[in-house]
């Protein structure tokens, strides 16, 4: 079976590359792109022909939410890989009568090897003193701290009990995604850190999330760790 996913902000470079990843991908066919930039809003792609099953939102922090609910109200699952927004609107939101149910996943990060330092980082918090985050990105990058920093300070906040580790920003020309988690103790540091060397790194994950992000049983869910664990 054939899942039909649409991109808003499809002219971005994550946009593009998650278009390019798309008409890859042997399952999926791409119908919509949705951006300003391309003069087609997201209502053009989900009233169109050929509405999508899924929609991947890469765009903007002031953005993301507003097209979250209306993929719902639709009854369109929602890929949302934008940050620096708050969520808790979308646990009321309900699909317009007569459309289906439609599922919401939210993922600061994609790529793989984000998640699995967010996760070693959790277990390593049970037995080091203290922990700062130290998280580089692009100079384009509208949110500071990221994402993927403050879901790993969320993280190991929850599993110690204690308040969340502080987080350092860098934006600086020249990079792309990174991050370290540094621990410290008596007489050692241990330090976890992941880079991002090109956004191609996210599509794995990206298309993990369309693939299941309608069987998922709650919605919405945050963090592409609960499709992997």
């Amino acid at each position: 079976m054939t899942i039909r996913v649409a991109v808003a902000g499809a002219a971005g470079r994550m946009g593009e590359t998650v278009c390019a990843a798309v008409e890859g991908a042997k399952d999926m066919e791409l119908v919509g792109r949705a951006d300003p930039l391309l003069e087609t809003t997201l209502d053009d792609v989900l009233m169109g022909a050929n509405p999508p099953e899924v929609v991947v939102d890469f765009t903007r922090p002031d953005t993301a939410l507003g097209n979250a609910l209306t993929c719902v109200r639709a009854g369109v699952h929602v890929v949302v890989g934008t940050t620096g927004f708050d969520p808790a609107p979308l646990r009321q939101a309900r699909p317009a009568e007569g459309r289906p149910r439609a599922n919401v996943l939210i993922a600061p990060n994609f790529a793989i090897g984000a998640v699995l330092m967010m996760r070693f980082a959790v277990e390593a918090a049970k037995h080091m003193e203290r922990v700062e985050i130290v998280e580089l990105h692009h100079d384009r990058k509208l949110d500071a701290p990221s994402g993927t920093a403050a879901r790993t300070a969320e993280l190991i906040a929850a599993t110690t009990g204690g308040d969340p580790p502080p987080i350092h920003s860098v934006r600086l020309p020249g990079l792309v995604a990174h991050q370290e988690v540094i621990f410290g103790d008596i007489g050692q540091t241990l330090t976890i850190r992941h880079d991002t060397i090109g956004r191609e790194s996210f599509m794995p994950g990206v298309l993990l999330a369309v693939r299941r992000v309608g069987n998922l049983t709650e919605s919405p869910v945050v963090g592409l760790e609960s499709l992997l664990f």
